[in-house]
Parts: C-alpha cells; structure tokens; sequence
C-alpha cells in the first residue's frame, strides 16, 4: 500500500468506512474532479487489498452522501457536482428550473438514456437540454440510444389551469397562448434532440403523446432510477395576453420545488417503490389514455 495507507486507522483490514475516508480525500483535493468515472470495482479492491464487499460498502456510504452518481448499465458511478443536486444543503428542494437540468446531464451518463416526462408544456424540460452537446462533445458522456417520451394535456380538453376566471371567451385567448407554448417547447425540445443524434451518431426517439385530463403534478423519470416529482401549485395573476390584461389561474411551473426519489443502491426501500410504481403508472397512462400528439 501506498502512503494513504497509513492513514487507514492503522490497520491492516480496511473497513467500507476506512476506503470511504480516502476516496472522500481523493475528490475533496481534486485527484478525483467532478464527473471522473470512479476506478472498477476490480482496480479498487486490488489497491485496497480488500474484498469485493469492502469496496461495494465503501461505494454504498458515498452514494448515500451524495457524493457519487448511481451506476446504470453500460455506464460506472461518477463523481457528482454536489452544487447541481436537486436538494440544497438544507434538505430544501430546489425550483424545478435549477434542480432539473443537472439531474438530465447526469442521466446521459448512462449508454442508454431513458428519460419519461409528465408536464403541461415541457417548458423546464425543453430547458434542462442545454449541456448534453458539450458533454458528448467533450466524451464526457456517450449514450449510444436516447429514448425520450412526454405527455401532455390535449388541445381540445378544458384545462383546470391555465385558465381564465371567469367565463371564458369563444377563444380564450389564455387557452390559446398554452397551446402555442406547449407546441413550441415541445418543437424545441425535439429538434435540440434529433439534431444531437445526426451530429454525434446517436439513435435517438422523441415521442409526444396527449392526456385528456389537466396533470396537476409534474414527474420525471431518469433512466428507470431516478423519479423527480413537483407539485403544481396554482395562483391567480393577471397576465397582459394581446395587450389586455386578463385574469387567469396559472401555475409557475419553473418555480414548483422538485423533489427526488432514487431506486438506486443505498436508496430507501420506499425510494425504490416510488420509482418503480411511477414508472408503472406513467407506462399505463402511455399504453391506455394516452393519444397521439401533433405540436402543430
């Protein structure tokens, strides 16, 4: 052993914490920078000297603490950007805005993204696609598939919000101006995502699909790992909408704090259950309700 090894409680049989402890030092000085793959379990467990399940535990306490990415198939755990979770310091949840485009880069670390969205316009997620060009640009990340599929409410259906209050005209111009959004977001996001694949040879889907009912939560799922959930919290306001003021119930659904569950190791079993009945309920949603969307 090397000279950290002194530093390992003077013992000669490293505990999970012990292995922890000089990981954690490694990324604390940089020799481990922030997106580093972390060495195979392999490579670790013959510098250590240690079992297999010494090196697993030591990688479990620093996925608890945030430290490392989950591991996904084809893709190993990497040192996280602890300033880019979707919970500050103090536990509080972060607006989606912030919290969601930190949360996408780190799903495209996997060989085969999978990313699921439920939302009223695809706003925050059209806008949490902004780095994955210079990652894959930079070899930071390389998804040989992207599968991306989004519902949201259909055109024709009477939303609960956005809305006027009031009666609302023949055309309600509150309608109309969702509507434009919800297609141009939607136009956005996909071509952002098809011309990523053409220039990096990557085989990428961009489905849309309509519900006939107003969601009233927004979700993400990352890679079947990782649920993000926020809560649409409705308001009145008074938008200028053709030059006229208007008073509408409306949602700011940037601003909604998002909260994340992980189905990945160290995780709490109800973690891995909100995930995984999440994903059940928007494939059901997908499969049965669920028509096809123009963004015309």
């Amino acid at each position: 052993m090397n000279s950290e090894r002194s530093a390992l409680n003077g013992t000669d049989k490293p505990t999970p914490e012990d292995v922890a402890e000089v990981l954690r030092d490694r990324m604390e000085s940089g020799e481990l920078a922030v997106g580093d793959a972390m060495p195979t379990q392999a490579a670790l467990v013959k510098e250590f000297e240690v079992r297999r399940s010494v090196v697993r535990g030591a990688l479990k306490l620093l996925q608890e603490e945030g430290l490392l990415t989950e591991p996904t198939r084809g893709a190993p755990a990497r040192v996280a950007d602890r300033s880019a979770r979707t919970e500050a310091a103090d536990g509080t949840p972060r607006e989606t805005m912030v919290a969601l485009g930190p949360r996408i880069d780190a799903a495209f670390g996997a060989q085969d993204v999978r990313i699921d969205a439920l939302c009223l316009t695809a706003e925050s997620l059209s806008a949490a696609f902004g780095e994955q060009r210079r990652l894959i640009a930079t070899r930071d990340s390389t998804p040989a598939t992207v599968r991306v599929r989004v519902l949201m409410p259909n055109r024709d259906i009477d939303l609960a919000f956005p809305r006027m209050i009031g009666d609302p005209e023949e055309d309600d111009p509150v309608h109309l101006r969702w509507l434009k959004m919800r297609n141009a977001h939607g136009t956005v996001l996909s071509d952002h995502l098809r011309g990523l694949g053409a220039a990096h040879d990557i085989d990428v889907d961009v489905q849309f699909k309509a519900l006939p009912f107003t969601p009233p939560v927004k979700l993400y799922l990352l890679n079947g790992t990782e649920a993000l959930f926020a809560y649409y919290r409705v308001t009145e306001r008074e938008e200028q909408i053709n030059r006229k003021p208007v008073a509408v119930w409306d949602t700011l659904g940037g601003e909604s704090p998002l909260f994340s569950f992980g189905a990945g190791a160290g995780q709490a079993h109800r973690d891995h259950a909100f995930v995984r009945q999440s994903q059940v309920w928007f494939d059901a949603l997908w499969t049965t309700i669920a028509t096809d969307l123009n963004l015309v």
